[in-house]
């Protein structure tokens, strides 16, 4: 990079990109800086190029959930937004929220469930009551300063016992899907699929969008038939809880505010 004394490793990449397209005369840059606005351009041959570098992808995808990425979802899934946002606000509440900090996508630690998978993959879990009383004993939230945090805690002893058990008794994401149904989300991995909950929103709401697909409830949700989606999605106990009407009380109030 000799040559190119001024400019950063990438700007001289770019450089020799534009030259290897056929706009190459051995012409060197004399300038690469920003414009009064910020816009960075390099000067060759007295032709000003303007110079931009896209941002990694996983950038691309920070933020809260926009109504774009509603839209978009829905027209893939061939289901009204409203259906999508209804379930959303059920399982995440109003807020919609993913995340309770930073790369940490809120979770539900099923200590019921983290045993069940725990025993199908032959770890016994009762030597470690003492070691690891944080998993066997309610949320502190007095000593974590949240339920989140404390729900964390839990999670992340869990993980340090048995990764893939903890992964499957946790439920994830505004969506609260189980991560014994990472494959049902289209991961080919439990690693695969806590990456992406961990990600962002919009790939929570995709992972969403696949497990309804795989999991047959597509039909129900394009319907609007709450009882039947509720039954597949929230297990047969979900009149009792009055999931659907719940459901069909979200959607209602969505719809109208199209």
């Amino acid at each position: 990079m000799a040559r190119f004394p001024h400019i950063s490793i990438a700007a001289a990449a770019a450089l020799l990109i534009l030259q290897g397209c056929g706009s190459a005369r051995a012409a060197v840059p004399h300038r690469f800086s920003p414009d009064p606005i910020g816009h960075n351009y390099v000067v060759v041959g007295g032709d000003t190029i303007p110079v931009s570098f896209l941002p990694p992808a996983e950038s691309l995808r920070s933020g809260r959930l926009t109504e774009r990425d509603f839209e978009e979802v829905a027209a893939d899934l061939g289901v009204e937004v409203a259906a999508i946002k209804a379930v959303t606000e059920i399982e995440a509440g109003p807020g919609h929220q993913g995340f309770w900090a930073d790369g940490k996508p809120l979770i539900n630690f099923d200590l019921s469930m983290y045993r069940k998978r725990a025993a199908r993959r032959g770890v016994q879990l009762n030597k470690y009551t003492g070691s690891h009383a944080v998993i066997f004993n309610r949320p502190n939230t007095a000593r974590y300063g949240s339920q989140q945090a404390a729900q964390q805690a839990r999670l992340d002893a869990a993980m340090s016992i048995d990764s893939i058990s903890a992964i499957e008794g946790t439920f994830w994401g505004m969506f609260q899907i189980g991560g014994f149904n990472y494959d049902r989300c289209g991961t080919k991995s439990h690693a695969e699929f806590l990456k992406l909950m961990s990600r962002s929103e919009r790939d929570q709401l995709e992972l969403f969008a696949e497990f309804i697909r795989r999991a047959g409830l597509l039909p129900a949700l394009r319907a609007k038939d709450w009882a039947t989606f509720a039954r597949g999605y929230n297990g047969p106990s979900y009149a009792a809880r009055g999931y659907h009407t719940r459901l069909a009380s979200s959607y209602a109030k969505h719809k109208a505010r199209k």
